[in-house]
């Protein structure tokens, strides 16, 4: 075989090995890009899907947030209200010792008191009810004016039992359902 035939040879088989060697460089580039594309798409739609569930855990905790928030002003509003309607309470209790029934209210509670504690009962009051109650319980009253909004207080002339039928104590007696019925 003559030299240029043999370095014709040679250079084919270089532009073939070169050929080969291109093909194998994009085919491997080719499945490098397809791999990274591959994987961007996978982050890209894990990404995504954190992304989603992140803004659906967040949503549901803002939406508890403002749904507790609502019941918490609710309550408050609800509370200020009855807090208010005790107070409203409070005065027509206030405006009901005034009232011509009132002696017969005391009249009736001192009746209690003494069936329940005995005839001997030391009865004391507002300073304002001294002399109502002076009629109603004769030498049994007793002049120390209590701080109490209207009724009585009625104890045992040892001090060891004692009734307080005051409309405060009655009023914080009954505060559950005086608050039912205003709910």
């Amino acid at each position: 075989m003559p030299l240029e035939d043999l370095i014709e040879e040679i250079r084919r088989r270089g532009e073939a090995e070169l050929a080969q060697i291109t093909a194998d460089r994009d085919r491997a580039a080719s499945e490098i890009a397809a791999d990274r594309d591959r994987q961007v798409a996978e982050i890209q739609k894990a990404s995504g899907e954190a992304s989603r569930s992140e803004i659906a855990r967040e949503r549901v905790q803002r939406l508890a947030a403002a749904k507790l928030q609502g019941r918490k002003r609710l309550y408050e509003a609800r509370e200020a209200r009855l807090e208010q309607a005790i107070i409203d309470t409070r005065k027509l209790l206030a405006d009901y010792t005034g009232s011509s029934e009132y002696p017969d209210a005391l009249k009736r509670m001192y009746a209690e008191a003494t069936a329940t504690l005995g005839k001997q009962v030391r009865v004391s009051g507002r300073a304002e009810d001294a002399a109502l109650l002076q009629k109603v319980a004769g030498k049994s009253f007793d002049a120390r004016p209590q701080p109490i909004l209207g009724g009585l207080v009625a104890e045992t002339p040892d001090g060891s039992r004692r009734l307080n039928f005051s409309f405060d104590e009655l009023l914080r007696l009954h505060e559950d359902k005086v608050r039912e019925l205003l709910a």
